[in-house]
C-alpha cells in the first residue's frame, strides 16, 4: 500500500508539471537529413531556426519581442534566386493577413455569439457571412501597413527522384524574416473587426461585437502561447 501511494504521488507531480517549452535551432544543412533534395548552396550554412517559427525564434534572441511581431515565410522552388526572393517579400504581407484572417473566423466560431453571427439557418446573418467570405481577407491585407523585412535566407536545391522528387530539376527558394509593430498590428485587427460589425443586420450587431470584443489583444496572446 505504501508503494502505491509512493507511485501514485510520483505519478501527480510530473502529471502537474509544465510542459517544456518550445525551442526552434538552425538547422545544419548536411546530406544526413532525409528530404527530397539536395542543397547545392545557401546564403548559410545553417537553415535558420525563424523559418520554423519566427516568434519563437525572436524571443530566444533577446529581440524587442513587446514592441514588436515576427513572421516568417518561405517559397516554394522557383526558376530563379532573384523571382523566388521577389515572391517571398510580395506575399510576406498577404501571409500576415492571412494569418489574422483565419484567427478571425476561428473567433466567430469558437464563441456562442459568433456562430449565431454566421448561423446559415439565420437569413439575418447573411451580410456578415458573406462579407467574412469574400471579403474579409482582402480588407485585411489592405490594412497591414508598417512591416518591414528584417532577414532573407536563400537555398538552391537540387530535386532528385532517387531520393524522393517527382523529377529531377533545380529548384531555388527564398524565406523572409518579417517584423510589425504591436500597435500597428492591433489597429489593423480593430479595424478589420468593425469591418466585419459594419456589414452586420441591425440586430445582430450586439452578437458581432462581443464575438469580436478584445480580439487584437486574443490575437496576441494567441501567437505567443504557440
Amino acid at each position: 500500500m505504501r508503494g502505491g501511494l509512493v507511485i501514485l504521488c510520483t505519478m501527480l507531480l510530473f502529471g502537474c508539471s509544465s510542459a517544456p517549452k518550445r525551442v526552434v535551432k538552425d538547422v545544419d544543412n548536411s546530406k544526413t537529413i532525409k528530404r527530397d533534395y539536395e542543397v547545392k548552396d545557401a546564403s548559410s550554412h545553417l537553415r535558420p531556426g525563424w523559418i520554423e517559427d519566427a516568434e519563437i525564434w525572436a524571443k530566444q534572441e533577446g529581440w524587442d519581442v513587446k514592441k514588436y511581431r515576427y513572421f516568417s515565410f518561405e517559397t516554394e522552388p522557383s526558376t530563379s534566386r532573384q523571382m523566388a526572393c521577389n515572391l517571398a517579400k510580395a506575399n510576406a504581407r498577404a501571409d500576415i493577413a492571412s494569418e489574422i484572417t483565419t484567427f478571425i473566423k476561428k473567433s466567430l466560431t469558437s464563441s456562442e455569439q459568433g456562430q449565431i453571427v454566421i448561423d446559415p439557418n439565420n437569413p439575418e446573418s447573411e451580410s456578415v457571412r458573406s462579407y467574412v467570405q469574400n471579403e474579409l481577407s482582402e480588407r485585411v491585407q489592405a490594412l497591414i501597413h508598417g512591416s518591414s523585412i528584417v532577414k532573407t535566407y536563400w537555398e538552391r536545391r537540387s530535386y532528385l527522384v532517387k531520393l524522393g522528387a517527382k523529377k529531377n530539376y533545380i529548384g531555388q527558394t527564398c524565406a523572409v524574416l518579417v517584423r510589425m509593430e504591436v500597435d500597428q498590428l492591433q489597429q489593423a485587427i480593430k479595424k478589420a473587426a468593425q469591418g466585419i460589425e459594419n456589414s452586420a443586420n441591425p440586430n445582430l450587431k450586439d452578437n458581432v461585437q462581443k464575438a469580436l470584443e478584445n480580439l487584437d489583444e486574443e490575437f496576441l496572446k494567441a501567437r505567443q502561447s504557440e
